[in-house]
């Protein structure tokens, strides 16, 4: 499945497949080198040394992995379910450029007028539909809500499942569903080690997406078209800090 995918595929924003080996028991698949690892060991500290990743370098690895998965359900023919989407196959190159890597669990995409494949139950617990789990019937709207949890940890610095957070905060999106009923709580979402640097209208809107790409109901979730406008929209919104801290303390009153 994958030397065909990928032998296929030829976008900026999925890994590159360069060769592969099928001899005797070997079964090798070479793939580019991505320098900085994974999405997820920048995320959750698995990366010694790493810096901490800043507002817009988040926005701009959410917008690429968004553009990424777009090629994949609009522009392939015929068009692909990536299924397994996750932090840890977000691969980055230099400059936090996000590709999508690892499609092994790839499936074709329901053709004519067929609204889903059924397939057996794959993926990552924790990113997996929860329609898809209970039913079996993948759509392209399974990985719409994968996507809603990867851009819920980009934001929260969370992870899908966190067995030693305690019950009611392990699973990534059971806690942030309260949440997004009130605005007023969405700061309490921002990764701390943000430190509160981010533009408080950005992480809103950001919130707003994956809100809706997470709802229960397939047909409630956005396209990825949709996602993609949005997320390349908010990765074009360079915040600075330093600018957000003077419009800060220009706005306090001063005292006579």
């Amino acid at each position: 499945v994958e030397v065909v995918t990928l032998g296929l595929a030829d976008h900026p924003n999925l890994v590159k497949l360069i060769g592969f080996c099928a001899e005797g028991e070997q079964r090798l698949l070479v793939y580019e080198f991505m320098p900085l690892g994974s999405l997820e060991d920048h995320l959750h500290g698995r990366r010694p040394n790493s810096k901490r990743l800043d507002w817009n370098t988040r926005m701009k690895i959410a917008a690429g992995a968004a553009r990424g998965l777009e090629y994949l359900h609009d522009q392939m023919k015929p068009p692909l379910i990536y299924r397994d989407l996750k932090c840890s196959n977000i691969l980055l190159g230099d400059g936090f450029h996000a590709k999508l890597s690892d499609f092994g669990l790839v499936k074709v995409g329901p053709l004519g007028d067929r609204t889903h494949v059924s397939t057996r139950v794959m993926g990552t617990y924790g990113y997996c539909a929860p329609d898809y789990a209970m039913t079996g019937q993948l759509t392209f709207k399974s990985d719409i809500y994968s996507f809603g949890v990867v851009l819920l940890e980009i934001i929260t610095g969370r992870q899908a499942i966190d067995n030693t957070r305690s019950a009611a905060e392990q699973n990534l999106v059971a806690w942030a569903r309260p949440l997004f009923k009130d605005r007023k709580k969405f700061p309490q979402m921002a990764d701390p080690a943000l430190e509160g640097q981010y533009p408080v209208r950005g992480l809103y809107q950001a919130l707003a997406i994956a809100a809706m790409c997470v709802q229960e109901q397939p047909s409630m979730r956005p396209l990825i078209a949709d996602i993609v406008t949005a997320l390349n929209y908010l990765a074009s919104q360079t915040y600075d800090p330093a600018q957000a801290h003077s419009v800060q303390n220009s706005r306090r009153p001063t005292s006579a």
